[in-house]
């Protein structure tokens, strides 16, 4: 081998010395001993190849490390040593080796992955071009070391920067990456990517009441099961803290996102174990869908969170996509949060009172004690908008403390033993001043402990402390009754009903909605509850009765206290003289006597097709089966439309009832619930379908071609069209 080096050597090359052809020359003997002594010595290795890129010399340490001889590699290509790239990075430096051999021109130290069996091996290989005597290019003479232990640090450093070192999984910035590129990939190719943005509910109770180590512990579980759901690591990340981001490419179907996201949620949801801790948490998600929801990463990330502000201000434990009316909802709720500061102070801040009604003798039992706000400019916003508001600016603490304390006194007044129910958030649990509280406003109402019922939720056992056990015995000693409130939707353990003192269980009306569909399981789930309760002792209640067959189910599984729209709304303190006045109130059940698709009551702006004109209406009452359309005259029953209901939902719907201006719709495929109850079509059309179409910035009442290209013109009129009709 040393013979083909001389041979091979002809102006010498990058780190391989001169060897000289003359046995008698002293420089020749000694620069081949160093040449011999630097391969014995595993230092590096020397190669050349000819014009055409094939071997001529090889050291024989570096064939041996590809086990073989340095004359079974002489004559093979060069670049076939080195395997195919693993990734991007990769894949540049293999691209860079033919490319600089092609240009005949010196390269040094280019880190290319070796062709071994079993093992994973990095050279960097330098080369300088040789000439012959007529100045031809001649082929390379080279030098290359062993470079792995650097390669692999540099794969750890690229790793730590962009993989979370907790979980494993990406981070923001790989995760930034990603979609910034699945983004721009699918520009104009009618593909969509969903991006899912994931908070873990109450997480912060668990890191500070049993530390950051048990904290870091359930983060990577969460990793874990969110991996098992997803199933490509790669789409998962932790953004930091405990917020997660998944990103799914092609995926647009917002019922199988529903279904995925619900997944997650309870998978997420279900009791952890961790150094003898039992952790409870959940999840909220928030949805948005490139390219409807946003055309860059910036606007999707954007909108995801918005939606999953939504979320969590609709309660936590469940989905929600975003929709465009969430852009204005941050703005109003901006305007709102200043307000809420001062509503107490300035009187606008009230309680309100749903009856608790005995199921066999429909009389009434107690109330639970609701807050309601009464803006001077807005009129009544609904808690679901003000109760997560002030829950971010930290407000819950004093609302709380000021409805408990108006409740008791309210109560008080009341004639008879009629209990007043009051909801005590997890925040006011778990303050050491919460019996303290509750004895003050007893003692100042004058309202006898047996009477008020705190309901707490059970999201308080998430850490199961031994504080939980003491604030549940502190408050037992005051003689208030507890009730176990929201039982069931999601957090449930039959291991603190062992211990802790309830004389009550609320069941959530979700499970109380379903109970009358074909093939419902609620029924048997409720019947166990209730079962539950009465081996133990408890009382249960039904929440949210708005039929008359919901009604009898409950009797049925023998449900003890009903409360619903069916007996009552809440009612405002001041009325409730009028119904009390021999401390008796029997209410006789009115509503409809079956259960009904929900019906959102909003008024939307949407657009109807007809042929080939597009007329805009207003959308009213709408349920999954249908919705009255307000805006178009004299439409015959039987007409089909499309309605556009915005963001690419196209519904072909059927005129079942027309009334001049109105007209009661049938949907030809019903509208599904999203995780947040959100009704939406089943699917989406993409935008630039609609752009050809002729859908975007549309007018009212388009005068349009039809296929032979003559003009055609509306059927109907709009009722702006119309003077003297009342609308």
């Amino acid at each position: 081998m040393v013979g083909r080096a001389g041979a091979a050597a002809k102006a010498g090359g990058v780190g391989v010395p001169f060897v000289r052809k003359s046995g008698s020359d002293p420089l020749a003997a000694e620069h081949l001993r160093l040449f011999r002594n630097y391969e014995a010595m595993d230092l590096g290795w020397f190669w050349a190849t000819d014009a055409e890129g094939h071997i001529t010399y090889i050291s024989e340490g570096a064939a041996r490390s590809l086990g073989t001889t340095g004359d079974a590699l002489i004559g093979r290509d060069l670049i076939s040593l080195f395997r195919n790239p693993n990734d991007e990075a990769d894949a540049e430096r293999r691209r860079t080796m033919p490319f600089q051999m092609a240009r005949q021109a010196r390269f040094d130290a280019i880190p290319l992955m070796v062709e071994m069996v079993g093992e994973e091996r990095w050279w960097a290989l330098s080369g300088q071009p040789t000439r012959d005597a007529r100045g031809a290019f001649a082929g390379f003479l080279g030098h290359g070391v062993d470079v792995t232990r650097e390669q692999r640090a540099a794969h750890e450093s690229n790793r730590l920067a962009m993989y979370d070192p907790l979980t494993g999984l990406p981070n923001r910035r790989r995760m930034s990456a990603m979609l910034d590129s699945t983004i721009a990939a699918f520009k104009g190719k009618e593909r969509a990517c969903a991006l899912m943005l994931i908070d873990l509910d109450r997480f912060k109770a668990i890191n500070d009441s049993l530390g950051h180590p048990v904290g870091d512990a359930l983060l990577k579980q969460v990793a874990e099961r969110l991996t098992s759901i997803v199933g490509n690591v790669e789409q998962i990340a932790r953004m930091g803290g405990d917020e997660f981001q998944v990103i799914l490419p092609d995926a647009h179907n917002r019922v199988g996102l529903s279904d995925l996201a619900n997944r997650i949620i309870e998978s997420l949801s279900h009791p952890y174990s961790i150094n003898g801790s039992r952790c409870l948490i959940g999840a909220s998600i928030g949805i948005a869908v490139s390219p409807w929801d946003g055309v860059t990463s910036d606007e999707l990330v954007r909108n995801a969170d918005l939606a999953l502000y939504a979320a969590k201000g609709a309660g936590r434990g469940r989905a929600r996509f975003f929709s465009a009316d969430l852009l204005q909802a941050a703005a109003d709720r901006r305007l709102l949060e200043h307000d809420l500061l001062d509503a107490l102070a300035k009187g606008e801040m009230a309680v309100h009172y749903q009856p608790i009604v005995s199921a066999r003798t429909e009389q009434v039992t107690g109330f639970e004690a609701l807050l309601r706000w009464n803006h001077p400019k807005r009129g009544r916003i609904s808690p679901s908008i003000f109760i997560p508001i002030a829950e971010d600016a930290n407000l819950i603490p004093q609302l709380g403390e000021w409805t408990l304390r108006q409740a008791c006194t309210d109560a008080a007044t009341w004639p008879g033993d009629l209990r007043v129910s009051v909801n005590v958030s997890p925040i006011q649990f778990d303050s050491d001043a919460l019996p303290a509280i509750v004895m003050s406003a007893l003692a100042n109402s004058g309202l006898k402990p047996e009477r008020l019922e705190l309901e707490i939720t059970e999201s308080v056992f998430l850490g199961e402390t031994s504080e939980t056990d003491a604030r549940f015995a502190a408050l037992k000693r005051l003689g208030v009754r507890l009730a176990l409130d929201d039982f069931g939707t999601g957090y449930s353990s039959l291991g603190y009903l062992r211990t802790a003192p309830f004389d009550k269980i609320k069941i959530d009306q979700s499970f109380v909605r379903g109970t009358t569909e074909e093939g419902a399981r609620n029924q048997a789930i409720i019947a166990a509850i209730v079962a539950l309760a009465n081996a133990l002792g408890m009382e249960t209640t039904a929440e949210g009765i708005e039929s008359f067959d919901q009604l009898e189910t409950m009797r049925r599984l023998n449900v003890s206290h009903i409360q619903g729209f069916l007996y009552s709304r809440a009612v405002a303190g001041g009325e409730l003289a009028g119904h009390l006045k021999d401390g008796k109130w029997v209410i006789t059940p009115q509503g409809p006597e079956r259960q009904r698709h929900i019906r959102h009551t909003t008024f939307r702006k949407v657009g109807v097709i007809h042929d080939n004109h597009y007329y805009q209406a207003v959308l009213k009452n709408v349920s999954a089966s249908g919705a009255l359309i307000d805006g178009i005259v004299d439409v015959p029953e039987g007409t089909q439309f499309v309605v556009d209901l915005g963001e690419g939902q196209m519904a072909v719907a059927t005129v079942r009832r027309s009334m001049r201006q109105q007209q009661g719709i049938e949907f030809e495929q019903p509208l599904v619930e999203d995780s947040n109850g959100v009704l939406t079509t089943r699917h989406r059309v993409s935008p630039r379908f609609l752009s050809e179409a002729g859908l975007q910035n549309q007018g009212s009442n388009l005068v349009a071609k039809t296929a032979d290209g003559s003009l055609s013109m509306p059927a109907f009129h709009t009722i702006t069209e119309w003077n003297g009709i009342e609308v």
